[in-house]
C-alpha cells in the first residue's frame, strides 16, 4: 500500500489535489479533485451523496468557501456529481458556475441546482482563470454519456478523464502499480460502449502533452504509463464489442 494520507487532502501536482474518500471495501472508487489558482479554485466531479462530508471537510482544510467558483461535472452520473446540488448550497456563492456540456447540464438540472451554468461548447471548450491558466475541455461523446467531457490543465499537463482510463479493483492505490492495466481494462470492458467509439478519442488524447491523468475512478497514471494507458485502450474490445449477440436479440 502507498504511504498516502487519505483521511486528509493528497497533492498530486501544482494547486491540484485529490479530495476523495477510501473505501476499503469498495472496488470501484471515485475521485473527486480540486484545483486552487490564487484566489479560485474549480471542484472537478465532486462525486456522491455519501461522500459529502468527507469531500467537503478536505475542501474545507485547503480554501475558503467563497475561493470556489467552479464546480466541474464531467458527466451526469450519481457517482460524479449526485451531490452537486448540496455542495452548491453550501458555498453560498452567488458567482459560482456550474461548468458542463449542454447534454449534461439537460439532466443535471434534476438534482436541483439553481447555480449559472457554464456549457462547454458555447465558450469554445475552455476556461480561462483569473491568472490566465487555461482549462481545455476536450469532448469526449458516449464515453459512456453523449455530453461526457475531459478537463486538461494546460499549466500541468493534467487530464482529468472522468471515466476514462478508470478502474475497478478491491487492491485501489491512488497511485497507479503493476497491474492496474487489468483493473482499468475491466472497467473499460464493462462501462464502455464499443472500441469504435473509443478509439477515435483516444488517438485525439495522444495528441496532448500530457504528463498525468487523473481519472474519476481508480488510480493516477502518470508518466510513461501514461502512453501505454493510451496504447493498450486503443486497442481494447469492450461493451457490444463482446456482446454482439446481444444486440438487437431477446437478452438484450
Amino acid at each position: 500500500m502507498d504511504r498516502f494520507d487519505y483521511e486528509n487532502a493528497i497533492p498530486l501536482a501544482e494547486g491540484i489535489y485529490w479530495v476523495g474518500f477510501y473505501d476499503e471495501k469498495s472496488s470501484l472508487h471515485c475521485n473527486p479533485y480540486l484545483l486552487i489558482d490564487g484566489d479560485e479554485a474549480a471542484l472537478i466531479d465532486s462525486g456522491t451523496i455519501p461522500h459529502f462530508p468527507i469531500v467537503m471537510r478536505k475542501v474545507i482544510d485547503l480554501v475558503e468557501l467563497g475561493q470556489v467558483s467552479y464546480l466541474i461535472a464531467q458527466h451526469q452520473d450519481p457517482d460524479v456529481c449526485g451531490n452537486i446540488a448540496v455542495v452548491e448550497d453550501l458555498l453560498e456563492n452567488p458567482a459560482l458556475k456550474i461548468v458542463a456540456h449542454g447534454h449534461t447540464v439537460r439532466l443535471i438540472r434534476h438534482y436541483g441546482t439553481h447555480s449559472e451554468y457554464y456549457p462547454v461548447e458555447e465558450n469554445d471548450y475552455r476556461l480561462t482563470l483569473k491568472s490566465g491558466r487555461v482549462l481545455r475541455f476536450i469532448f469526449t461523446p458516449y464515453l459512456h454519456s453523449p455530453g461526457a467531457i475531459a478537463t486538461f490543465d494546460e499549466a500541468t499537463g493534467t487530464l482529468f478523464s472522468s471515466d476514462l482510463f478508470g478502474g475497478l479493483s478491491r487492491n485501489w492505490s491512488l497511485k497507479a502499480r503493476p497491474g492496474y492495466i487489468e483493473a482499468m481494462e475491466a472497467f473499460h470492458r464493462i462501462y464502455m460502449p464499443s472500441n469504435k467509439v473509443l478509439r477515435p478519442t483516444i488517438e485525439r488524447l495522444e495528441k496532448l502533452p500530457i504528463t498525468r491523468i487523473l481519472p474519476q475512478h481508480g488510480s493516477v497514471i502518470e508518466g510513461d504509463d501514461v502512453k501505454v494507458a493510451m496504447a493498450h485502450l486503443k486497442e481494447l474490445a469492450c461493451g457490444v464489442d463482446l456482446n454482439k449477440e446481444l444486440v438487437g436479440g431477446e437478452r438484450w
